[in-house]
């Protein structure tokens, strides 16, 4: 790997949808960017390190904007949402060359496999792929939280938040010009300050089970490659 020697060996990395998304507003997805996020992989892959990850569906869906709606039919909405990204991804990467499944927390049979805790590590250890879709298949739970608890079910070392701002703030960056960037915080610091990188569930879960976490920016999909060698400006966040 060029840019060092991984740190880890098994990561979840959790993409969200506004970092795949297609910036023209022409399309609900970045095909390039996403070409360019596959090759990454395949690279990281190559270096040794096993890939799970999870899509957010912020391009295409989120539950909090059907806000006339049944509120359990807009979390419907937005678990579809996730798979339409995952099966994305996965023909991205099997484009590549890379042996990738697409899990589902809920029944799709037609287009993806059932998740399944032993079957995914089996996966990864055999160097494949596994995309984990619709969350975990229950209203009111975030992408985020799925990530964090995919992660402690298959024993992943890191998770890799990439995102569309490349860390934790304290406050949003895109609107405040005072906002100040944490290189690293812990979980606590995160629930006291109620700072939105993540929601205060995903935060509870990744403390209890000490599961820590980088925040980086997915502006360039190579930032990947830097967030596995610890080589990147994002922010670390940790239980301690």
């Amino acid at each position: 790997m060029a840019n060092g020697t991984p740190k880890y060996k098994r990561v979840l990395l959790k993409l969200s949808g506004e970092a795949l998304a297609d910036k023209s507003g022409k399309d609900i997805l970045d095909h390039e960017m996403l070409a360019k996020v596959a090759n990454v992989i395949k690279t990281t892959l190559e270096a040794g390190v096993e890939v799970a990850i999870i899509v957010g569906a912020g391009n295409i869906w989120r539950g909090r904007q059907g806000s006339d709606m049944d509120r359990v039919k807009a979390d419907h909405m937005g678990m579809l949402a996730t798979t339409i990204n995952c099966i994305a991804l996965e023909d991205a990467l099997k484009r590549t060359g890379v042996c990738a499944h697409v899990m589902s927390a809920v029944t799709v049979e037609s287009f993806t496999e059932r998740f399944d805790r032993r079957k995914a590590i089996e996966a990864l250890e055999n160097k494949e792929v596994v995309i984990f879709a619709a969350g975990l298949g229950m209203p009111f739970v975030s992408t985020d939280t799925a990530a964090a608890v995919r992660a402690a079910e298959i024993g992943a070392e890191m998770i890799l938040f990439a995102k569309n701002i490349d860390g934790v703030y304290s406050a949003d960056p895109k609107t405040d010009p005072n906002a100040v960037h944490y290189d690293r915080v812990t979980y606590d610091f995160i629930l006291e300050k109620n700072l939105k990188v993540m929601d205060q569930t995903a935060a509870s879960f990744c403390r209890e089970n000490k599961l820590d976490m980088l925040v980086f920016a997915l502006e360039k999909p190579e930032n990947i490659l830097d967030a596995l060698t610890g080589s990147i400006p994002g922010t670390v966040v940790t239980v301690e």
